[in-house]
């Protein structure tokens, strides 16, 4: 075949839309629009890495804070949520064995996070809105600032991704708990208990322990899922009764009445805050990776995870640790009770070292058990992002040290070495890792262009994303502070390294593209958005699951 043809076609012809089902079709779309959005974020980050070398006209200080307000939002709710989210719409009903609860729920969950991002992005970049994306109080209601009415679209636009966020908290429960038609009534009380690790921790308290047997209703990645999106319920229950608030003093400001903000206790408010924004960070984030890290060992190994009753017992510490540990986000704020610090802060985030360590042993042991392994994309990502989690989450422990804290806090090193690398590397490499395995299953089977361009796209992306977290951490150690734009050219050669590793990650985002519309075609790309005749219930076609 000609490059032409292959443009147009597809990778051998392999790929043919019409033959997905419509729940092939959906999962593809959240792809797609992950990846539109992640490249948002990824030409953003860009954008401010060469604005930290050189400080640029374009990126004037309001331009920048809106884009620096933007950027992570994007990251988060554009690129990862509707790329997990996609997934495991998809993975819980094939995990389950029966059809998703509702296709329409699940296309309005789509296209909530999809308008949603767009609509607080744009209204950024239109009206400079750039309260930051820890919206501390008051800065979100500072109206000699911001104008109400930027900031009342802004807000709009998280409340509709917050929508599609309980939409598919709604769509994971009903499709764990409904009995398909024509089968047998599903046992809700005892999914439910096995699937959150009520049904374990009763045996526990009975002194039954973890070493005897135990027959579990779901399999591991289900229960990693169901306790997941029990923080993505909370979380997104916090976020928008925030939004509430601060969209009433926005409204109340277009309509002339200028509510004080002085009524709003910040510290409270900031407790408040951080307790739901570090259930995605501490929480979702680590129980959908290390669910995601279980599934993955086991398809590339074809076992059983090892030391799987332990591996659930891990992940329903996890949650509960989630729910307690948000307060080492405010060791260096004076006002702080020293009991949440030292409790909250700094002992119980030490259990993080514990329940996301089992998670990493487990894996790898896995791994390690079912050797020698054939060095596949899958595998070599799955490798990557378990690298990323085990430089990071150290990294965070690290900051949740109350002296350490007060040299570390609000400098480059929050955003280097824990949250850039925790994301790009970690996250990222794990969900890279998901769709190299989902990628022949969603398209029936077309084989990838390039083995070349997938290699390219491991070595950057790793190289790029260590690097930068690295050297805007030795930034960081030196006083370069975050959200701060220094014209003086102090901490120059550092930034210089974080821009050259940012070039790597988008070189590898270049790559990937580039493999995924050769392997599908820009036809069939197209064609993923045409409709499917085939029956909505059916995950893959008939004769495939034959």
């Amino acid at each position: 075949m000609s490059l032409t043809d292959t443009l147009l076609d597809g990778n051998k012809h392999s790929f043919r839309p019409e033959t997905l089902t419509p729940m092939q079709k959906l999962t593809l779309k959240y792809v797609i629009f992950s990846t539109i959005y992640y490249a948002f974020a990824v030409i953003e980050g860009m954008l401010m890495r060469i604005n930290q070398v050189d400080p640029q006209g374009l990126l004037y200080p309001k331009r920048y804070f809106a884009m620096l307000t933007a950027h992570p939002l994007v990251g988060i709710f554009g690129a990862s949520y509707l790329m997990v989210f996609g997934a495991f719409t998809f993975l819980l009903p094939f995990l389950l064995k029966k059809p998703l609860w509702s296709f329409k729920v699940a296309h309005w969950t789509l296209w909530l996070i999809v308008v949603g991002v767009f609509t607080f992005w744009f209204d950024g970049f239109l009206t400079h809105y750039a309260p930051l994306y820890t919206l501390y109080w008051p800065l979100p209601a500072d109206f000699d600032q911001f104008e109400p009415v930027g900031g009342a679209i802004f807000i709009a636009g998280i409340a509709l991704v917050m929508a599609g966020t309980l939409l598919f908290v709604l769509q994971v429960f009903k499709t764990l708990t409904y009995t398909p038609a024509g089968r047998e009534k599903e046992p809700v009380g005892r999914l439910l208990g096995d699937a959150l690790g009520l049904s374990t921790l009763w045996r526990v308290v009975r002194l039954r322990g973890l070493k005897s047997e135990q027959e579990h209703l779901v399999s591991l990645p289900v229960a990693a899922i169901t306790r997941g999106t029990v923080d993505v319920a909370l979380n997104a229950g916090i976020i928008l009764f925030s939004g509430v608030l601060i969209l009433t003093y926005m409204v109340a400001e277009i309509f002339g009445t200028s509510l004080k903000t002085t009524a709003i206790d910040a510290l409270l408010y900031k407790n408040w805050y951080w307790w739901g924004l570090d259930l995605v960070a501490d929480g979702l984030v680590l129980v959908f990776v290390a669910g995601t890290w279980y599934l993955l060992a086991s398809l590339i190994t074809g076992r059983e995870v090892f030391m799987a009753r332990w591996a659930r017992f891990a992940l329903g510490l996890e949650l509960v640790v989630s729910w307690t540990v948000w307060s080492h986000h405010l060791l260096s704020d004076q006002a702080q009770p020293a009991m949440l610090k030292v409790g909250s802060g700094e002992m119980v985030t030490a259990f993080e070292l514990i329940t996301q360590g089992l998670a990493f042993f487990i894996t790898l042991a896995t791994l390690w058990q079912a050797r020698p392994l054939k060095m596949t994309n899958e595998l070599k990502f799955l490798i990557g992002g378990l690298l990323g989690f085990a430089l990071a989450v150290p990294a965070g422990i690290m900051q949740a040290d109350a002296g350490l804290n007060r040299i570390l806090h609000n400098t480059q090193w929050i955003v280097g070495p824990h949250v850039h690398v925790a994301i790009l590397v970690g996250l990222t490499m794990t969900l890279y890792s998901a769709v190299y395995v989902l990628l022949p299953i969603l398209t029936n089977g077309a084989e990838l262009w390039s083995q070349k361009l997938a290699n390219v796209h491991f070595w950057c992306h790793l190289v790029g994303g260590i690097g930068m977290g690295a050297f805007m951490g030795m930034a960081g150690l030196q006083g370069m502070m975050r959200r701060t734009i220094y014209y003086d050219g102090e901490f120059r050669p550092y930034m210089i390294l974080a821009a050259v590793s940012g070039a790597l990650l988008a070189v590898a985002l270049l790559a990937f593209l580039t493999n995924v519309v050769m392997t599908l075609g820009l036809r069939g790309a197209v064609g993923v958005f045409t409709r499917s005749d085939l029956p909505v219930d059916d995950l893959v076609p008939a004769r495939a699951e034959s």
